[in-house]
């Protein structure tokens, strides 16, 4: 009999199982299993991935704390993503847990919803597809809890987050249009309204609006219940003041942060302090209480994980008081261990950059600018400004090395053999002394390790053996060895080899000694003889003027970069002065007296006066002059500037007037001296004479501008044009072996430039006949060189069709048109252009064969 009951129990127990699985049902059981069921199991687990997930976030983002940080910490690439693309795993686990609530336990019956926790499945599975960057399926996943729960209680957090969506999106406008009428409609919960205020503050940071911004973010500090989003915010307020030229109240708001001490996540709380560093300027009055504030951040052990950033307000503080030594020690300090703060290092190394620039060590200036690029985000305004800034950094190391290899040479040029002597000597003997010094270190090292190795028990037992089984054998034999052939390399013929071949690290220059190699090139006699460093000391005074000639182009050329790229005044006006003293060519005194003119206006010097009088006096009739008489007048007259006689000069060029393009480029370049436009009339004036006079000349010109103007970039573009360009058009020889049934021909009447009306005449008569007998060709007037020029006709299939349209022209009444003529190949004629040598073509007599 029991047996009978707990069987029809079970039996009970089955049917109400399984009826109660229905979603059709609109049952009590029904409902309150699939509730239970989707609340305690599916979304449970859901929502346990949704938090690792969310966990798993915050660990990995790092703040920038050098930019206004966003109200939600979330990194957000500009990548766009598709559904089954690259998804966090934890929120695709709880984006499955959500659909699977929502497909399993979903009881929607008569158009209502009988699962009260399906609103709640929608809302998980909005959240897993925002914190995955996929925000426009999260948006409809939110709508769709709004639009069709209208009894829920979690409409106003699926407001609040479709707003954030939208935020994501661009839609900021909407968002706060919205989330007014949500406060404006609804009662919310604190936290809610802390919320919707934060992310209207967001939207409005985004819209440019931060005065704005600050008022909803304290409104949001004033209603949260959790310190690390107040800690956030106030730390947000204090970025926007100070982004609105408050500091004062960007201060107070950091002060904020400070008072709520570890109630809030230490590095807002560090930060806050580091922050209100910098807002205070540093007086003779505070800048004890300053050290000794920054001291103590820096000694406090909580503090360990924010040392970098510790380490580089101490070294701004150190750089602000001009203590190098301190400041670049602490920079070491932040740099070494700055690892995952891109910004951070990126500061650092823009700052010693400044400072080595500062104290014109350009080449060490120029290193730290190549750290500072790949620390900041390519396609962005500082990237652009440091690329900018290091490129013309390199037009600089250039010059500067110009500049001291020239003074070098003059210097020792200047002395007398007794002072060449001793200056060579004392150089020599303090290479001796590095080499001793350098030999003492490795023998001291190499001892202690023996003796540490003989001490142990391996070095006891080899002891007294074979020669390479003895320590100290082995030593002694290794460090004689090294003395006397230095570091070898382990290839054939070794003793024969360079012995500063394997002394790489060596990189003492010998510029000071008027040579262009260094040490490590040098052979041992030759390192620390006298007589070979005696022998390089130029002699000849052409030598020395030309030295003279390139120093003074040099500090010109660093003259206008320091004025007009890096807007180093003092510097420019040194470097200008200096040609000025140093017997410049005539061509840079004038622009290098007008630029000192203008620098010393800029910066109201008296000496101002003087250098327009002089330039009034004694170049009366220069552009400069006329300037500085009446600046309106000049600058009215636009068809005077050197823009104007460029844009004359590249139409005469067009014209093919190549002789009076290299003429007037020549005045032009004489007349704007120093003006940006020279390098540009050198180019012109270098083609013009290619297409005038020929290859060789051609590569003449273009090495010429390659060499005066290397760090322009006409000079630039010449350089690439001789290494790439000249070497295809080198070859002189003419094509042969082409069927003349095929191929691009041309027929050419030869004229004498001075008889140039006929080759006109010539010109539209055969224009006249290409249109009358139906021939598509095109033609042209070439000049060839300073007498000779071509008319031609362009365009012919094979020599036959060129060869029957001269018979034609010959024979035809209209026109019987006799003018010597010859036809050749199109290939042969670039030929005969570029090198000019139309007679070895005529004396050739080339015939293609068939």
């Amino acid at each position: 009999m029991k047996l009978r009951n707990t069987f029809h129990a079970l039996c009970l127990a089955g049917i109400v199982l399984v009826s109660s699985c229905s979603t059709k049902k609109d049952a009590f059981v029904n409902r309150n299993w699939h509730a239970l069921n989707t609340k305690y199991n599916v979304l449970y687990n859901g929502n346990l991935a949704f938090e690792e997930g969310r966990e798993q976030l915050n660990e990995s983002y790092r703040d920038n704390y050098w930019e206004v940080l966003p109200v939600e910490r979330l990194e957000v690439t500009d990548d766009i993503k598709l559904d089954s693309e690259d998804n966090n795993p934890n929120f695709e686990r709880a984006e499955d847990k959500a659909t699977k609530a929502i497909q399993k336990h979903s009881m929607e019956i008569g158009g209502e919803e009988r699962n009260p926790q399906t609103d709640e499945a929608f809302l998980l599975l909005g959240k897993a597809r925002y914190f995955d960057q996929r925000y426009v399926p999260a948006l409809e996943a939110f709508n769709y809890v709004l639009q069709k729960y209208s009894d829920s209680d979690k409409l106003n957090e699926a407001t609040i987050w479709r707003e954030k969506t939208n935020i994501r999106l661009s839609n900021e406008e909407l968002a706060i249009k919205n989330l007014k009428r949500l406060m404006r409609l609804e009662r919310l919960k604190d936290q809610e309204y802390a919320d919707a205020r934060a992310m209207m503050a967001q939207a409005y940071i985004n819209l440019k609006a931060p005065d704005t911004a600050v008022q909803q973010l304290k409104i949001a500090t004033a209603y949260t219940g959790k310190n690390s989003e107040k800690g956030r915010y106030f730390f947000i307020i204090g970025q926007l003041y100070n982004q609105l030229g408050y500091k004062d109240s960007a201060n107070l708001a950091f002060d904020q942060i400070i008072r709520l001490k570890r109630s809030t996540p230490r590095v807002y709380w560090v930060n806050a302090h580091l922050q209100k560093l910098m807002n205070t300027e540093i007086t003779d009055h505070n800048r004890e209480e300053l050290l000794e504030y920054l001291t103590w951040l820096e000694e406090d052990r909580e503090n360990r994980p924010f040392l970098d950033k510790i380490y580089r307000q101490i070294a701004v503080y150190h750089n602000t008081l001009n203590q190098d030594s301190l400041s670049l020690a602490y920079y070491n300090k932040s740099l070494r261990i700055a690892r995952n703060s891109l910004q951070l290092l990126a500061l650092n190394y823009e700052d010693m950059a400044e400072y080595h620039f500062d104290r014109s060590e350009y080449n060490t200036a120029g290193a730290y600018y190549d750290s500072v690029l790949p620390n900041l985000p390519e396609n962005t305004k500082k990237y652009r400004a440091i690329l900018k800034k290091r490129n013309n950094l390199e037009d600089v190391i250039t010059y500067e090395g110009t500049v001291q290899y020239a003074d070098s040479v003059i210097a020792l040029y200047k002395m007398s053999p007794s002072q060449r002597e001793t200056f060579f000597q004392e150089y020599i003997d303090q290479l001796k002394a590095q080499a001793e010094e350098k030999i003492a270190k490795e023998e001291a090292t190499l001892e202690a390790g023996f003796a540490a190795f003989g001490a142990s028990k391996g070095g006891k037992e080899n002891k007294g053996k074979f020669y390479f089984y003895n320590i100290s054998s082995l030593g002694y034999g290794k460090t004689e060895f090294k003395r006397r052939w230095g570091n070898r390399t382990l290839e054939d013929n070794w003793r024969w080899s360079n012995r500063a071949s394997g002394q790489a690290s060596e990189i003492v220059s010998t510029e000071a000694i008027g040579g262009n190699e260094s040490i490590s090139s040098l052979t041992e006699d030759q390192k620390y003889s006298l007589e070979y460093y005696l022998s390089k000391v130029p002699t000849d005074v052409e030598i020395i003027d030309s030295l003279q000639r390139e120093r003074n182009f040099a500090n010109y050329q660093l003259g206008l970069i320091y004025k007009e790229k890096f807007k180093e005044n003092l510097l420019a006006a040194v470097k200008l002065e200096r040609v000025l003293s140093s017997d410049p060519e005539e061509r840079l005194i004038l622009p290098s007296k007008y630029n000192l003119y203008k620098i010393y206006e800029e910066v109201e010097s008296p000496l101002a006066a003087g250098m327009k009088d002089n330039i009034i006096t004694n170049h009366p009739s220069s552009r400069y002059a006329e300037i500085l008489l009446n600046p309106r007048a000049v600058l009215e007259a636009s068809e005077d500037s050197p823009e104007a006689q460029y844009a004359r000069l590249f139409e005469l060029f067009e014209q093919q007037e190549f002789l009076r393009v290299i003429t007037g480029a020549e005045e032009s370049i004489n007349r704007f001296t120093g003006d940006p436009i020279v390098p540009k009339l050198e180019m012109l004036k270098a083609t013009a004479i290619g297409r005038l006079q020929g290859f060789k000349e051609f590569r003449e010109a273009l090495n010429y501008v390659a060499l005066n103007y290397p760090n322009q970039a006409e000079g630039k573009k010449a350089q690439e044009m001789v290494a790439e360009q000249l070497p295809k058009l080198e070859p002189n020889g003419f094509v042969s072996g082409i069927d003349d049934t095929g191929g691009n021909w041309k027929v050419v009447f030869p004229f004498k430039r001075s008889n140039d009306e006929a080759a006109v005449k010539l010109m539209n008569r055969l224009k006249e006949s290409m249109k009358d007998l139906r021939y598509s060709n095109k033609v042209s007037k070439d000049i060839y060189n300073l007498e000779d020029e071509f008319v031609v006709v362009h365009g012919f299939r094979s020599k036959d069709y060129a060869l029957g349209y001269v018979e034609l022209l010959k024979n035809n009444k209209d026109y019987r048109i006799r003018h010597e003529n010859f036809v050749i190949l199109a290939a042969n004629y670039k030929t005969v252009q570029i090198h000019k040598n139309l007679e070895d073509y005529r004396r050739l007599n080339l015939t293609p064969k068939p």
